[in-house]
């Protein structure tokens, strides 16, 4: 299957937001402060073209963020970023990755400049211990993250950092890294995993593209188990997904954009409420539900 030719068929989602100057954007203030928990996020992320399309979801992003306090920084977990080892981005203006080919030129038109922190960075590197985290200066934001960040915080005003997924590991181990990130949101930052919960792109329904809700029986199957398990907090049937049977190794055949829904959930505190939103499936085989933790 042709990755990039399904990104492109499937281009039904949201609208190019307006950018500032960097030179526009105040800096992070010296020091994160303490602040009240922030909630945290996993963001169905679909096709690239949700940055120039409008549609339910994108109506769903921005909902979501009118109920939130405004962060002071963002750290995104992206489907789209894996490495050897854990990387975090360090510059201070981060460059918007075009990490796909064959979209109309309006996508690649788009930029979301906003700030990087190396501040942010750094602490993070300083707050994981079950691994060495590296500063990276070259990667940026990719569509995992710009693309559904930029219906958040349309203005590119909020410094967002990305921290890449080591492709080496294990969801366990994914899981027990992220609850290294805890103390963030307490200091205004929010985090953001970005993936599919459903995400079979050899799967895909071509002749039902455009017919939003449409799903395989098993792409159902273990989105509604999925759904049962982060509503009931039972995270252990997703941390081991690969023993829940056809119907979630059909709906996660590569592990890259369910990892983040990992990372959502590992931050999960005794007594958060959980709520879903975009709760509907495209083409057969993905799935766009987002939860927000908190």
């Amino acid at each position: 299957m042709d990755r990039k030719k399904f990104l492109k068929a499937l281009a039904i989602l949201p609208a190019i937001g307006a950018t500032m100057k960097l030179s526009e954007l105040g800096k992070m203030s010296e020091g994160l402060s303490n602040t009240d928990r922030l909630p945290v996020l996993f963001l169905g992320h679909g096709s690239p073209m949700n940055a120039i399309e409008e549609n339910e979801f994108v109506t769903g992003f921005r909902r979501v963020s009118s109920e939130i306090a405004r962060p002071t920084a963002i750290l995104c977990i992206s489907a789209h970023w894996e490495t050897q080892g854990t990387f975090v981005t360090a510059m201070n203006n981060p460059p918007t990755i075009h990490d796909f080919g064959g979209f109309p030129k309006a996508l690649f038109d788009v930029q979301y400049p906003a700030p990087g922190s190396p501040e942010l960075a750094k602490e993070t590197q300083n707050l994981v211990k079950k691994t060495q985290v590296g500063l990276d200066e070259k990667w940026g934001l990719d569509h995992g993250a710009w693309s559904v960040i930029k219906h958040l915080y349309p203005n590119a005003d909020v410094p967002v950092i990305q921290m890449s997924l080591d492709y080496r590991q294990s969801p366990q181990w994914h899981y027990d890294l992220a609850k290294e990130l805890s103390a963030l949101r307490r200091k205004g930052v929010l985090i953001v995993g970005s993936g599919n919960m459903v995400h079979n792109l050899g799967k895909v329904a071509w002749n039902k593209l455009n017919e939003v809700g449409f799903a395989y029986d098993w792409a159902t199957e273990a989105n509604e188990k999925m759904k049962s398990s982060i509503q009931s907090g039972n995270h252990e049937p997703l941390i081991n997904f690969r023993s829940q049977g056809k119907a979630f190794d059909l709906a996660i055949p590569t592990p890259e954009h369910f990892l983040p829904l990992l990372y959502t959930l590992a931050l999960q505190e005794k007594g958060e409420d959980v709520s879903l939103f975009n709760d509907r499936a495209v083409a057969g085989a993905l799935t766009m539900t987002s939860v927000k933790i908190g």
